[in-house]
């Protein structure tokens, strides 16, 4: 069980020997229904990935240490030209996990280096908050095969919307709200739990541990994750661990042209 409060990385990570431990792995890719060419829309005169990936090298502290698993070239020249690292990857991949485990193997290569610790950070998300990562980061250190982050519903009209994801959380004693930490039991589309009290909101925000990503992204599709299409279900159904912590922030996550027009308001400068 975590303290008070979740460390910092310089903490938990001992910076000068992050490059041994820890990767933070956006993938992206310009194939989208909704949103065509997504990662490449132009938020105040830098496309979206890029303000993504700034967001992260500000947690990690690390350029080296963001990798942007890229599934088009496009996505590869724009990184390139901000001095970002990026791999370019096969682009028939069948998920984004399948991706940034792609990458990792390509930069354990390059490197030399085994990492321990893979962070999964959606290509749009650009109003992330970088302490997020951070948190993720920090509660794979009880040796759970994975962690992600949720925040209490505080809008009803999110409770039953089938668009925004609930956890069931199974919490341990918490010693402040700041600290709130437990076992993911169940992830849902609908609304639930039952009953009076509050509702969770799922960020899409994972990290793993290396030999879990393996084995994650070798499972086949479960019969839970392809009835709700949520993917971490298939970890759960194969008994896999997820912890989770309750932040105060859930970042704007951009799938529409409304919500990239949010993402520009909240980004105006």
């Amino acid at each position: 069980m975590l303290g008070s409060e979740v460390r910092d990385l310089n903490e938990v990570y001992q910076m000068s020997e992050i490059s041994k431990k820890l990767i933070v792995t956006i993938p992206a890719r310009l194939a989208a229904t909704r949103l065509p060419n997504k990662p490449l829309a132009d938020i105040h005169g830098s496309p979206m990935i890029v303000h993504v990936w700034e967001r992260v090298v500000a947690a990690v502290g690390s350029a080296d240490q963001v990798i942007v698993a890229a599934g088009d070239t496009e996505i590869v020249d724009v990184m390139q030209s901000v001095g970002g690292r990026v791999v370019l990857t096969d682009p028939d991949l069948p998920s984004g996990s399948d991706r940034v485990f792609s990458a990792l193997l390509e930069i354990e290569k390059q490197d030399g280096v085994s990492i321990e610790h893979v962070i999964n950070v959606q290509g749009d998300l650009p109003t992330l908050a970088p302490e997020l990562i951070e948190k993720t980061a920090a509660l794979l250190q009880d040796g759970s095969d994975m962690s992600s982050l949720v925040a209490e519903i505080t809008d009803s009209s999110e409770i039953g919307n089938p668009n925004v994801v609930k956890a069931i959380i199974s919490w341990d004693e918490a010693v402040s709200s700041s600290s709130k930490v437990g076992r993911a039991l169940y992830f849902t589309r609908a609304t639930a739990p039952a009953g009076d009290g509050p509702y969770y909101h799922h960020i899409g925000i994972y990290g793993y541990q290396r030999a879990a990503l393996e084995r994650f992204v070798t499972l086949p599709p479960s019969p839970l994750e392809k009835r709700e299409k949520l993917e971490q279900l298939r970890a759960l159904e194969a008994g896999m661990t997820i912890r989770l912590a309750c932040v105060d922030t859930v970042p704007l996550g951009v799938d529409t042209q409304e919500d990239l027009d949010k993402a520009r308001k909240i980004l105006r400068v």
